[in-house]
């Protein structure tokens, strides 16, 4: 099984902030990557979300995450909001029409926390406007889960998120989703190395938004965002990525803007054990 789906969900970096896709990290690859969301709620100032993400991919079935999460808001402060630490479990032995992978999350932050990695419950503009001095006092030890479907079809990935995360410390559960679709500018690579050739940009649009929570399920006092998102990748393997969102509701921060950048070592700890053996040979 390991091998089957090793060699089927290879890491291949869609365009999208929030959707997960059902592809897994390339076992013993690491992936480093700063995502960061900036908005101006309605009745707050700008705030600037990061979270610096460092993915593994310990076997063809398993990928784990480690999030180092921070805000600033250059009026107040800037501080760091907590941690996550995320685990991916490919369901199938080979890949079909929809595939499904199981997620789930711990989450160790603060209310300061702006890093935007979903939205549930009944999030919302107002969330996004305390003061960092006062938000970071809310401790929230959560715990994450994801239904992860996605498919390819013709150059195309859709891909669909039901979120449900509960507060450890009390209270309901929440819901939330998320669905993006995308695909390169061109399939096929070119012949002649090129640095801005249509294949190695990827373009689309993702949603999301919050479903509220057990005892009000719905679509009332809910926020939720649209936006079309691109990527490029660079011939050394940096990937750059960005995406213009705006709140489709009066309960949404009325834009976001995200963008990031990430860079992938392939075979890890074989490139270090490599690394200390041209050392020692000197």
């Amino acid at each position: 099984m390991v091998s089957s789906v090793g060699s089927l969900c290879t890491a291949q970096e869609k365009p999208y902030f929030v959707t997960y896709t059902h592809e897994m990290e390339e076992p013993g690859n690491l992936e480093i990557e700063l995502s960061n969301v900036s908005g101006k709620p309605l009745s707050g100032n700008r705030f600037w979300g990061s979270a610096m993400e460092f993915e593994y991919g310990a076997t063809g079935w398993w990928t784990t995450e480690l999030y180092l999460d921070g805000v600033s808001i250059p009026q107040d402060s800037t501080i760091f909001t907590g941690y996550r630490w995320e685990n991916r479990f490919y369901v199938l032995s080979r890949q079909h029409w929809i595939n499904p992978v199981i997620y789930a999350e711990f989450e160790n932050i603060n209310g300061a926390d702006k890093s935007l990695r979903e939205v549930v419950g009944h999030d919302g503009d107002g969330d996004f406007a305390g003061k960092n001095a006062e938000t970071r006092r809310e401790k929230k030890r959560e715990l994450e889960l994801k239904l992860i479907l996605g498919s390819n079809f013709k150059g195309w990935n859709i891909s669909e998120n039901i979120i449900a995360e509960k507060n450890l410390g009390g209270g309901a559960w929440e819901f939330g989703y998320a669905i993006a679709a995308s695909r390169p500018l061109k399939l096929l690579a070119s012949a002649r190395k090129c640095t801005f050739c249509p294949e190695k940009f990827a373009a689309g649009v993702e949603m999301y938004g919050g479903l509220g929570d057990r005892t009000t399920l719905g679509l009332h006092n809910t926020s939720h965002y649209f936006g079309p998102t691109v990527n490029w990748k660079s011939p050394g393997g940096m990937t750059l990525s960005f995406s213009p969102q705006f709140g489709l509701n009066d309960f949404s921060v009325p834009r976001l803007y995200r963008f990031g950048i990430s860079y992938e070592i392939n075979q890890v700890f074989r490139s270090m054990s490599f690394l200390q053996s041209h050392r020692e040979s000197q």
